[in-house]
């Protein structure tokens, strides 16, 4: 099940689980669109895997299975 990071590791910029600006690598880093499409050209700098639309978990599942609240933070 997908973590469902609450930021941005470039910027820190806050994604919450539902947000439609989150990207993601299959190791689940996970950026801001404007971090993966502008400093990263739409590939993860830690993995070189492709950055994706994170998907949203519904509103119901998340009380179930809710997001997590680890920050993690790779500046640069």
């Amino acid at each position: 099940m997908l973590e469902l990071r609450p930021n941005c590791e470039r910027c820190d910029a806050d994604l919450p689980p539902g947000s439609e600006r989150a990207r993601i690598c299959s190791f689940e880093c996970t950026f801001c669109a404007s971090c993966a499409e502008d400093a990263h050209a739409g590939r993860c700098p830690n993995c070189g895997g492709e950055l994706l639309v994170r998907p949203r978990r519904p509103q119901a599942l998340l009380e179930k299975y809710p997001a997590s609240t680890a920050r993690v933070r790779k500046p640069g």
